[in-house]
């Protein structure tokens, strides 16, 4: 007889909790089945994107969405029987033979399904945590959460502009404001390492816009709500067509990925002197690299706040946006 598991939930967040039911139930079961319902009263990502988390981490599991589920909560018996009827009613196909849950509603619901009532960590002693404490908490709680699903909770902040437009100098005095890190410029160090009379290949430009993403990547499970970072691989695509008049396939591609990668984009002006250090090309060249990348930002629709003045001011035009914004 094949056997069939069921967890279901609102997974706001997906939680080590989370997963410790979906494991158990893919050890024990031969196939996997998670009910995911919506979860509007939270301020967590919709419902296609918790999805996407428990299909990339398990990418044998059936996922359902339960966009008409019932919302009340709890174990009042009419409430528990507007439950036990969806579940009867969506589930009637599915032959779920095991329900797999931490909470006490694991006895009506396997009662209704006609599935065993598999109680996993119900004491909360193995993992001991809940949603509603990751949602009060998200950087105290961290640990609980996988790398996959920590990086969808973290507003990405993306500060663009040519160089010498201070977006250093911000990033660094957000970080500071915020009690959170930031991700330096990774082709400025690279540059200064690998250039040759001052140039770089395109295939070297391409293990720029790779290496920066891998050190996000790394530096992102250290965010603390906000992830600060000094220029994206759309920049590094403009100085491969100002020296080379063209670009790698792969960099055009990380290029394109920028646009759902990051959360804010903040365009830093050039209404700031000029630092003419060794590294720079000059003021010339400043302006040139502005247009580049605010006609990339429009030509590729991705939605852009402009910052003007002092670093306080550009800091309360940032703090100001973030203050409004629900990731």
């Amino acid at each position: 007889m094949r056997t069939v598991g069921l967890v279901l939930g609102k997974f706001a967040p997906l939680h080590r909790g989370h997963q410790r039911l979906i494991e158990t139930s893919l050890a024990e079961t031969d196939h996997t089945i998670v009910l995911m319902y919506d979860s509007p009263e939270h301020n967590v990502p919709p419902l296609p994107i918790r999805r996407r988390w428990i299909e990339d981490l398990y990418p044998t599991v059936e996922v359902l969405e339960a966009w008409d589920g019932p919302t009340e909560t709890g174990l009042d018996p009419v409430v528990t029987a507007r439950h036990d009827a969806y579940l009867k009613n969506r589930l009637s196909r599915k032959n779920v033979t095991h329900f797999f849950s931490s909470e006490p509603y694991g006895e009506h619901v396997s009662r209704a399904l006609g599935a065993m009532d598999r109680r996993v960590d119900e004491t909360r002693e193995v993992i001991p945590i809940s949603a509603t404490a990751i949602r009060n908490d998200l950087f105290k709680n961290r640990q609980y959460v996988s790398p996959r699903v920590y990086r969808d909770l973290i507003t990405h902040v993306v500060f663009l502009g040519a160089p010498s437009t201070g977006k250093t100098t911000l990033a660094q005095a957000l970080a500071a404001k915020l009690e959170t890190v930031w991700m330096p410029e990774y082709g400025r160090e690279y540059w200064n390492e690998h250039q040759v009379n001052r140039r770089l290949t395109r295939e070297q430009l391409v293990e720029i816009a790779v290496g920066h993403r891998e050190r996000e990547d790394r530096l992102l499970e250290s965010a603390n709500g906000v992830f600060l970072i000094d220029t994206d691989a759309t920049t590094t695509l403009q100085f491969s067509y100002y020296y080379h008049e063209s670009a790698h396939p792969e960099l055009v591609r990380l290029a394109d990925a920028c646009r759902d990668r990051y959360d804010l984009v903040f365009l830093c002006e050039c209404d700031i002197p000029y630092d003419d250090t060794w590294d720079r090309s000059g003021a010339v060249f400043r302006t040139t690299m502005q247009r580049r990348i605010e006609s990339d930002l429009r030509a590729r629709k991705r939605p852009y706040v402009r910052l003007t003045g002092s670093v306080e001011e550009r800091c309360a035009a940032v703090l100001s946006k973030l203050a409004d914004f629900r990731k």
